[in-house]
């Protein structure tokens, strides 16, 4: 278990509190959980799909605007809670404790030998394109609508923008660990490319 001391502490725990995970767990192309699948992209796509094209069927700007918001709002919740722990194991959290503090949790699903639980690789794929493209999109349109001058759909995509990225931000906690691991990381990643580097030009000499 990680956890940082800061204003907002975070864990980094097993979820469901199952045993370590094995390093060759077996995993199928099959979609196991289709219902959670589609809602994972449906909310998310819609909102898009409708930011896009509401000016064309709609002259009524809060009716576009309410109806994005709620898609967004429906697709936080959803991947949050819902998707991202059927899907690919994965789960981030905030509680309060007796102190007031604020504790941030990151979970991920451990699975014993004993159990005989596969990951999708399909549906990991699903999860994990849906949850970087849309974000990804958000952040376009709101540097088209500020360059375009169109300062009243600012407040509809910086909601896209947050609400996506907050999800991704969190997952991506979820699937590396803390931001001390992420640091580590890369830091790894660089010394080995040095150490890569220098022992070619030492093969050539």
């Amino acid at each position: 278990m990680f956890q940082q001391d800061s204003n907002d502490d975070t864990e980094d725990v097993a979820l469901f509190d199952a045993e370590e995970e094995t390093a060759n767990r077996p995993k199928k192309s099959k979609i196991r959980h289709p219902v959670a699948s589609f809602f994972h992209l449906f909310f998310r796509v819609s909102a898009i799909v409708v930011y896009l094209l509401c000016e064309l069927f709609s002259s009524s700007f809060i009716a576009c605007m309410v109806t994005i918001i709620l898609l967004l709002s429906c697709d936080f919740w959803a991947v949050k809670n819902v998707t991202g722990r059927l899907m690919v194991g994965l789960r981030w959290w905030n509680h309060i404790d007796e102190d007031g503090k604020s504790h941030w949790v990151f979970e991920s699903r451990k699975v014993s030998p004993e159990e005989n639980k596969t990951i999708s690789e399909a549906e990991s794929r699903i999860f994990w394109l849906g949850l970087i493209a849309c974000p990804v999109l958000w952040v376009i349109f709101a540097f088209s609508a500020l360059f375009s001058f169109r300062v009243k759909w600012l407040a509809v995509v910086t909601m896209g923008v947050v609400l996506q990225g907050a999800n991704l931000y969190g997952y991506i906690r979820c699937k590396v660990g803390s931001r001390k691991n992420l640091t580590n990381m890369a830091t790894s990643y660089l010394g080995k490319q040095f150490l890569r580097q220098n022992t070619g030009d030492d093969q050539t000499s």
